[in-house]
């Protein structure tokens, strides 16, 4: 089991609840951003399949245990946010993941801070605004935060909107339904203005370290097209396919750890 340390800390005027999994002297250090709504609560389960390799992950600002910042903000605002987090923490390099929603967050901390990153892990995520978009109807689930403040609501909606085995597997479902922690209303808007109009399409070319970009075959919510998208972008990028929906993190939480371990381990970055 990963070491568990969850804390609050405070980088300016923003209260921010950290997680740190995994022995403090781990080889490497992994940042993971998360998904639009979900709590670093949902990472723990896969943060114990990596092997010496220290987890880092957050709460957004206005989900979990972060608060709302009192102004709308960009991807630029969080990247240099996380940034100063990993200097309160006295981590230098990382490894860098990013999940759905917190896949266009890393792309933006890659580009704004690319001298401390060593690889990147672009899952289930796409390059903006110039992404092929999902089914319409289940983008539309996923209008408000109420699966997250609704159990009820989420084993609903859920097999229809991240696909693969949770269509079936309720057992699962009721696991990660259980994980997560309530976002508030102002900080589920505030994401999904963050992400209003962004687009990685023109710097993706300037990212110059190793990244894997890993699309499930069946997701709803990002198409598999969007990996080949990004992949056509970067200059060192390789492309795998999980036989999964959109949480494949928490479908396949080991299976993934073991893609992302070893290419952490096999590249490293290009020369300047």
């Amino acid at each position: 089991m990963a070491q568990e340390d969850i804390r609050m800390i405070t980088i300016g005027a923003q209260d921010l609840r950290v997680g740190l999994f995994g022995p403090e002297d781990a080889s490497r250090n992994l940042l993971i951003f998360n998904g639009i709504g979900a709590s670093l609560d949902t990472v723990k389960g896969f943060a114990d399949c990596f092997d010496d390799v220290r987890v880092i992950t957050f709460d957004v600002p206005g989900v979990g245990g972060s608060p709302a910042p009192l102004l709308p903000y960009r991807f630029t605002w969080l990247s240099r946010l996380i940034a100063r987090m990993l200097d309160y923490l006295g981590i230098d390099e990382v490894d860098v993941a990013g999940v759905s929603w917190g896949g266009a967050a890393a792309q933006q901390f890659v580009r704004d801070h690319q001298s401390r990153v060593r690889t990147l892990t672009l899952a289930a995520t796409a390059a903006g605004f110039v992404m092929v978009p999902g089914n319409i109807s289940v983008l539309s689930k996923m209008a408000t935060p109420k699966r997250y403040t609704d159990p009820a609501h989420m084993l609903n909606i859920a097999p229809d909107i991240y696909g693969g085995e949770l269509r079936f597997n309720q057992e699962l479902l009721h696991e990660h339904t259980e994980a997560m922690k309530a976002s508030t209303q102002r900080g589920y808007l505030y994401q999904l203005m963050a992400g209003a109009g962004w687009t990685s399409w023109l710097f993706l070319p300037q990212i110059k370290v190793p990244t894997l970009i890993l699309m499930g075959e069946d997701d709803p919510i990002v198409p598999p097209v969007n990996g080949k998208i990004m992949a056509s972008r970067l200059p060192d990028a390789e492309l795998k396919m999980m036989n999964c929906g959109h949480l494949f993190i928490l479908t396949d939480p080991q299976g993934t750890a073991d893609l992302m371990q070893d290419f952490m381990r096999d590249r490293a970055p290009l020369a300047a």
